[in-house]
């Protein structure tokens, strides 16, 4: 017979276990050899169900305690029909699986909304250990890398041992700047740090953000105050000094026409002298007031009127232009447009402004070239970014100029205004992009134009 419940089970047992040894002692005096071995026999059996009975139990217990232990928590403990004090056992037992299930869900749903912010953030996170392990970097960060896994800070040293080196020796709180010049990309990273320890792990957590698109606005934001006041108070100055001498130039023109008057008693070379004079100061002041006007075109750059254009019509449109100076100059000419049906939302005029500056540059650079070529390029870059790019063979940009180039009113041509470059930055400012230059002297120069 069956019993469900454990006492009753253990108490019938007991009982059984206790006759059957009763028996056995009882036959030993008998005559019957057989009969106390059989008897033995079956308490021993007796004895080993109950030990097995009450371990059944146990293992349920042992089984349990385990699935806490490796945080196993899909398994429930059953004692139902065991007794009343089991039945509260295995409800307290089951409350606390309960419990973990839920604070496990907790942690699970907060884990996932952290990682969600971390991996979808605009800002590049990486965590990696003092010898450069990294435990975690964002998908920001991947993309800014170009990376599509990253095990050890090290191996970003193809893109800059400086990047690197900044990283590994960043102190926790400060901030550094590194530039990481790629073939047709730039990069100004902004690098901050701190240090959390993990497990007696020290880890260091570095945030990474590229300003390029920041600093040469702000640069560009600066200029232009500065272009706005110096060109005010030029103007308030000159304007005047024009007016004069122009009218005393008049005066004294009819002064030395008319020879009835005697009053300045001056001699003819005398007068003439002043007339000249006054004829250089007023040209001088004329041009200085065009100069002046000229400039004040890099604060009065038209807001762009974007519209989706093909980059394929922007470059047939100046080639039309551009083809009888080529043809002159005899300058080889090609462009490239990867995919063909590449298209930009910009204002097609202003870029074609761009453009069109920046091959006359590249015409200019390859006056002395035997074999002049101009190339017109572009394509999608490794990071997605519509990319255009004026390439030529000229002379090229000395090292200790090329940070100087997009500055308003520097120039290296004798006739140059010194105003293109910076214009060309603007614009493309005004377009969401950037433009920089990578020059090697007398082999290439590229400028690279990013939407």
């Amino acid at each position: 017979m069956v019993y469900r419940n454990f006492r009753i089970v253990i108490f019938i047992r007991i009982l059984l276990l206790s006759v059957s040894i009763f028996f056995f002692i009882y036959t030993l005096e008998s005559k019957f050899f057989l009969t106390p071995v059989f008897i033995g026999l079956l308490a021993f059996l007796q004895i080993i169900y109950l030990i097995r009975y009450v371990d059944r139990t146990n293992r349920d217990l042992a089984s349990f305690l385990e699935s806490i232990r490796f945080s196993e928590f899909t398994r429930s403990f059953q004692v139902d029909g065991m007794g009343s004090s089991f039945n509260e056992l295995a409800k307290a037992f089951n409350n606390v699986i309960n419990d973990f299930q839920t604070v496990r869900a907790e942690k699970e749903i907060h884990f996932q909304y952290l990682h969600s912010i971390v991996q979808n953030t605009d800002v590049s996170i990486i965590a990696f250990q003092k010898d450069g392990t990294v435990e975690l970097i964002n998908k920001t960060a991947k993309r800014l890398f170009q990376v599509s896994t990253l095990k050890n800070i090290h191996s970003l040293k193809s893109l800059s041992n400086d990047l690197v080196n900044t990283l590994l020796n960043l102190k926790p709180g400060s901030i550094s700047l590194v530039k990481v010049q790629e073939e047709d990309d730039i990069l100004q990273l902004a690098i901050s740090a701190t240090e959390i320890k993990i497990q007696n792990k020290l880890i260091t957590l570095a945030t990474v953000k590229n300003i390029q698109a920041v600093l040469e606005e702000h640069e560009t934001e600066a200029w232009q105050k500065l272009i706005r006041v110096l060109t005010h108070e030029i103007m308030n100055s000159i304007t005047p000094i024009a007016s004069l001498t122009a009218t005393l130039e008049l005066m004294l023109k009819n002064v030395t026409e008319d020879k009835s008057q005697e009053i300045f008693r001056v001699r003819p070379e005398t007068m003439q002298e002043f007339q000249t004079a006054l004829k250089t100061i007023n040209k001088r002041s004329t041009g200085l007031l065009h100069f002046v006007n000229t400039y004040r075109n890099l604060t009065r750059i038209p807001k762009p009127n974007l519209k989706i254009t093909k980059v394929k019509e922007i470059f047939k449109n100046i080639e039309s232009l551009m083809e009888e100076e080529f043809s002159a100059k005899k300058i080889g000419f090609t462009s490239y447009v990867y995919p063909e049906i590449l298209e930009l939302s910009a204002d097609d005029k202003l870029i074609e402004q761009v453009l069109i500056n920046l091959i006359q540059n590249s015409i200019h650079a390859t006056e002395n070239k035997e074999s002049p070529e101009i190339k017109l390029k572009a394509f999608q870059n490794k990071r997605g970014r519509i990319t255009i790019q004026v390439i030529d063979n000229g002379n090229g940009i000395l090292k200790d100029v090329m940070d100087k180039i997009f500055i308003p009113f520097f120039t290296t041509k004798q006739k140059g205004s010194g105003i293109g470059l910076s214009l060309s930055r603007q614009i493309l400012r005004l377009h969401g992009g950037t433009i920089y230059a990578h020059s090697i002297p007398d082999k290439e120069t590229i400028f690279t134009l990013t939407f």
